[in-house]
């Protein structure tokens, strides 16, 4: 199986954005994602990005304290995947998982309860 699995964001009313999950990031986490796609949920703000409720439960996995605008990533304090369309320093630590390449700008426009769903490309 490839190390970066591409996936389609579709965001309701609005459009879509394309990225791809990257095992190296945190290999156990982006396995546990992949089991579970598609995932739907719906958006809430975060600083700089928004995050999705999944249900995963794991834990920190070369988590990191700082993300780039791009970055897909699994926050375990809140049990949520998380879309960063701006520089940010969450909270608590996040594991990297994946990057969006294409479609960042859509999701600069997500609403609070917007739905959303990831799925394999």
């Amino acid at each position: 199986m490839s190390s970066r699995v591409r996936v389609r964001i579709r965001v309701h009313g609005l459009g879509e954005a394309e990225g791809e999950l990257i095992k190296v990031y945190a290999p156990l986490t982006v396995e546990a994602l992949l089991r579970r796609l598609p995932i739907e949920g719906r958006a809430h703000p975060i600083e700089g990005g928004l995050s999705i409720l999944i249900g995963l439960r794991r834990g920190e996995e070369k988590a990191v304290r700082r993300v780039e605008a791009g970055t897909i990533a699994y926050w375990p304090m809140e049990d949520s995947l998380c879309l960063y369309h701006s520089p940010s320093t969450p909270y608590t630590p996040v594991n990297r998982v994946g990057r969006i390449t294409q479609g960042l700008e859509t999701l600069r426009d997500v609403r609070a309860g917007s739905r959303i769903r990831i799925e394999e490309a």
